[in-house]
C-alpha cells in the first residue's frame, strides 16, 4: 500500500508547473500610456511612457532628488507590432501592457485611419479594455513628455479628468463596438496642452480635455467644441457632474444649476419614406448660484428657471446635430441600432445607404427640464415680481 502511495505522489509531481515562466517585476517595463502617431512612408511611430521605479523614495511614493517617474520610448514601424518589435531593442526591460490605461492617437494619425491599431489593441492579450481612448490635437507623443504639477505623470492627468465626466469617456472595448457597430461612427475626447505657466518650462503644464473628435469609418472627420461635445453627451444620456448656468429672458444675471437625474429616449418612426427621430429627454437639477435678482421661493420664479435650463440644453443638442449629423454626418449617436430595433426590414433594405439617409433623418426633441431644489433662500433686492410677469 505504501508503495502504491509514493507511486502515485511520485506521479502527481509531473503535473506541477512550478514557477518556470514568471516574470520578476524588477525585469518589466511598466507602460503607464501610449502615443501612436503617423510618421513618414505611411508608418507610425509608437510613443510609450515607462514607469522609473526608482524614482520613487523609500515608503513615500514622492520622487528622490526631483527625479521624474517616467520617461518616454519611441520606435517607428509598418504597424503597432512591428514598432513594439522595435521599441522592445531599446529597452532592457519586457514590455508590459497590463498598466497602461491611456492610449492617444495623433490628429495625423486619426485622419489618416485608426482601424488596423485598433485591430491589435483588441487582439493583444495585455492591453485593458477598459483603458481610455482619446485623440490629441498635433503630436500625441508630446503629451506623454508633459511634467504636470499636482499628478505623478501626463496619462494620470487625463485618466482622472476622465473619470470625472468632463467630456466624453471611451474605452478600448467601446471604441470596438462603435467601429463595428451599425452606425459606422465613432467619437472620442479630444485633448490639448494647456500653455506653461509664466516663467516656466515648455513641459512644466498639462493636458485638459477640450472637445470631441469624430469618426466615419474610422477616421477622423472633424471635431466640436466643449458646448457642442454637451449637446452630444445630452443625447447620449451621457451627463454627469456637469453645471448648466442659462440666462433667463429680460433678467439680469444667470442662474447655475447641477443636474442629479437625466432620462433620454429614442423613439424611432419611418412615415411616408421619412425616416424621423425623436429624442425625449427628463432632467432634474438643483440650483446651485442664483445671479438673478429673482426670488427662489416663488413658483413662478422656478418656471423661468426651468424654461431657461430647457432652452439651454435644446441649444447644445441643436448645436450637436448640426455640426455631426449636418457638416460631418457622422451617426456618433447611433440612431441606426434604433431603426435596425423598430424597423428591421426597412434597415435591411437601407443600410448601404445610411450615410445617405442620416443627414436626412428628422430629428425633433422634446425635453423636460425640472428644479428640484432652489436651495438657500434669500430674498432679492432688485426686480418686483409683478414686473417680470408683465415682461
Amino acid at each position: 500500500m505504501k508503495r502504491i502511495l509514493l507511486t502515485l505522489l511520485m506521479m502527481s509531481l509531473l503535473f506541477l508547473g512550478g514557477c518556470w515562466d514568471r516574470t520578476e517585476i524588477n525585469d518589466l517595463a511598466i507602460i503607464t500610456g501610449a502615443a501612436i502617431d503617423a510618421a513618414d512612408d505611411n508608418q507610425i511611430e509608437l510613443s510609450v511612457q515607462v514607469f522609473i521605479p526608482r524614482a520613487l523614495s523609500a515608503g513615500r511614493g514622492s520622487t528622490s532628488s526631483g527625479g521624474n517617474l517616467t520617461l518616454v520610448k519611441s520606435a517607428k514601424g509598418a504597424s503597432i507590432a512591428d514598432a513594439i518589435a522595435l521599441l522592445q531593442t531599446k529597452i532592457p526591460r519586457k514590455i508590459f501592457w497590463g498598466h497602461c490605461e491611456v492610449f492617444i492617437f495623433g490628429e495625423d494619425m486619426a485622419k489618416r485611419g485608426i482601424t488596423e491599431e485598433m485591430d491589435f489593441l483588441v487582439r493583444h492579450p495585455q492591453p485593458r479594455e477598459r483603458a481610455y481612448m482619446f485623440v490629441s490635437k498635433g503630436k500625441a507623443a508630446k503629451t506623454l513628455e508633459l511634467r504636470p504639477e499636482l499628478e505623478r505623470y501626463s496619462s494620470e492627468v487625463i485618466r482622472e479628468m476622465s473619470d470625472m465626466h468632463i467630456g466624453m469617456l471611451v474605452t478600448i472595448i467601446q471604441l470596438k463596438e462603435m467601429l463595428r457597430g451599425k452606425s459606422n461612427a465613432a467619437a472620442l475626447p479630444l485633448i490639448d496642452v494647456m500653455p506653461p505657466p509664466n516663467e516656466a518650462k515648455e513641459l512644466e503644464t498639462a493636458p485638459y480635455i477640450m472637445g470631441t473628435a469624430v469618426f466615419r469609418k474610422g477616421k477622423m472627420v472633424g471635431e466640436i467644441n466643449e458646448k457642442a461635445t454637451r449637446g452630444v453627451m445630452w443625447i447620449r444620456g451621457e451627463v454627469e457632474r456637469y453645471t448648466v448656468t442659462a440666462k433667463l429672458k429680460n433678467v439680469q444675471g444667470t442662474v447655475s444649476l447641477n443636474p442629479i437625474h437625466s432620462d433620454i429616449k429614442f423613439i424611432p418612426s419611418i412615415r411616408n419614406g421619412q425616416w424621423q427621430m425623436t429624442i425625449k429627454a427628463k432632467t432634474e437639477g438643483d440650483v446651485v448660484q442664483n445671479g438673478t435678482n429673482l426670488d427662489m421661493s416663488s413658483p413662478e420664479m422656478i418656471k423661468l428657471v426651468e424654461k431657461a435650463f430647457q432652452q439651454d440644453i435644446e441649444d447644445r443638442i441643436e448645436l450637436a446635430l448640426k455640426q455631426v449629423q449636418h457638416e460631418m454626418k457622422a451617426d456618433i449617436f447611433d440612431f441606426a441600432t434604433d431603426f435596425y430595433r423598430e424597423y428591421p426590414q426597412e434597415w435591411k433594405a437601407a443600410k448601404n445607404n445610411w450615410d445617405d439617409i442620416f443627414p436626412n433623418v428628422k430629428v425633433i426633441t422634446d425635453i423636460h427640464a425640472y428644479v428640484r431644489r432652489p436651495g438657500l433662500v434669500t430674498l432679492p433686492g432688485g426686480i418686483p415680481e409683478e414686473e417680470v410677469r408683465e415682461k
